[in-house]
């Protein structure tokens, strides 16, 4: 019997070992590492374990154990949390809704600064453990209350889930801030990849409240902002490299707005989008609206498939401003905190903070910007990891934190 069970192991070890060589045989032959990175070798192995991960997570949802965000998360959290002796952390529930408070350990003779934090992770990753770290030390080197929102996530919960879970905490956060030690006039709103998106989205619900104190500010780190032009340069130049492809994009943005995969090509080409929106908001979508030096002479113009009514039928909600907060109102828009807003040269997602930034600044919203010309998407969460952490990942978060003690 023992030897029986021996000889399973072996073979489950092999078959492990072979599946994960072949798993691995895209980044180990064809990965090409942008030369802005620093760091390549770290760089490249830890996109090769990324690939590992998800692509485990793919063979267990096929074997009806774990869907593939639930493995991916489960891993992420048991490689994040460390005790942080000069925070105290409390969980906690504003009714259903999981939070996690974060507060300096020392004394305060007056009301701390406050900051609501919503994590990133393209709507199926991330959770109040794998940002924990970031959290922890967000509130120490600031000197701040800081409540992050657990958010329900795809593929369980779709739009516009998150956004009510996050809206519903902030507005519960904001209305007992007294009891938080959290002075009323000093709330920042931060999060990063969609959690940055969700910033946008809470700063412009909350325009016009007279029941709740104005927000401070607000911070997004390398946000979306859309998902409606993918024809942007950041776009074409960067839909490979990791950690936010295009492939992992489109999936993530189908599975939060619960539209079928086999529209992504229409929604990539434009063909969802009538010519009569198009017309009206391109003067804050396209690529025009970017500084010179983004707009490189090898990109392709921005080109509208032939308009496809079933495509726009299934996937019309991501016209929605809720989804799109760069179309907000003018109206809206001016009435808005001041923002701080982080893009990364290496992410496909860097054209939507630059949309942003003109879009906030034409309106007279003061913008601090800072541009990390050796970023990549998700570096944030990497900034304690050693091995694996990138000078740019510590440089963020190192200006996030500048940018709030200077509130």
């Amino acid at each position: 019997m023992i030897a029986l069970l021996e000889t399973l192991l072996v073979a489950a070890s092999i078959l492990s070992l072979g599946v994960s060589l072949w798993i691995l045989r895209e980044p180990l032959l064809a990965f090409d590492v942008p030369p802005a990175v620093r760091h390549p070798v770290r760089f490249w192995v830890l996109h090769c374990l990324m690939q590992l991960t998800v692509t485990w997570g793919y063979i267990l949802e096929k074997l009806g154990i774990c869907s593939m965000p639930r493995f991916v998360r489960f891993l992420q959290d048991r490689l994040t949390i460390k005790n942080n002796r000069e925070v105290v952390v409390t969980d906690l529930r504003f009714g259903t809704i999981p939070v996690r408070l974060f507060r300096p350990k020392a004394a305060s003779s007056s009301p701390r600064r406050g900051i609501l934090f919503y994590h990133g992770g393209a709507s199926i990753f991330g959770s109040l453990d794998s940002y924990h770290n970031v959290c922890s030390f967000l509130a120490r080197e600031t000197d701040s209350v800081l409540l992050s929102v657990g958010y329900r996530k795809a593929l369980e919960h779709h739009y516009p889930v998150a956004i009510t879970d996050c809206l519903n905490a902030s507005i519960y956060f904001l209305k007992t801030l007294e009891a938080y030690g959290v002075d009323p006039s000093r709330v920042v709103a931060c999060g990063d990849s969609i959690g940055g998106m969700i910033v946008a989205i809470i700063t412009q619900t909350l325009v016009g409240r007279t029941d709740l104190p104005q927000l401070r500010a607000q911070v997004l780190v390398y946000p979306v902002i859309q998902a409606i032009n993918l024809q942007l340069p950041s776009f074409q130049q960067n839909q490979n490299v990791p950690f936010l492809s295009v492939q992992l994009m489109m999936t993530c943005v189908c599975s939060y707005l619960a539209i079928d995969l086999s529209w992504k090509d229409a929604i990539l080409k434009g063909a969802c989008i009538p010519r009569d929106f198009w017309n009206k908001y391109r003067k804050w979508l396209s690529s025009d609206n970017l500084p010179k030096r983004f707009r490189t002479k090898g990109q392709q113009p921005e080109t509208l498939a032939p308009f496809n009514e079933a495509a726009y039928l299934e996937t019309k909600h991501i016209l929605d401003v809720e989804n799109a907060p760069l179309i907000a109102e003018d109206k809206i828009i001016a009435q808005l905190p001041e923002a701080f807003l982080v893009s990364c040269e290496l992410d496909m997602l860097r054209d939507d903070s630059l949309l942003y930034k003109k879009r906030l600044e034409d309106q007279g919203v003061r913008v601090t910007w800072y541009h990390v010309e050796d970023g990549f998407h998700g570096c944030l969460v990497l900034f304690d990891k050693k091995f694996f952490s990138f000078p740019c990942s510590l440089n963020i978060m190192n200006a996030v934190v500048n940018y709030i003690k200077g509130l």
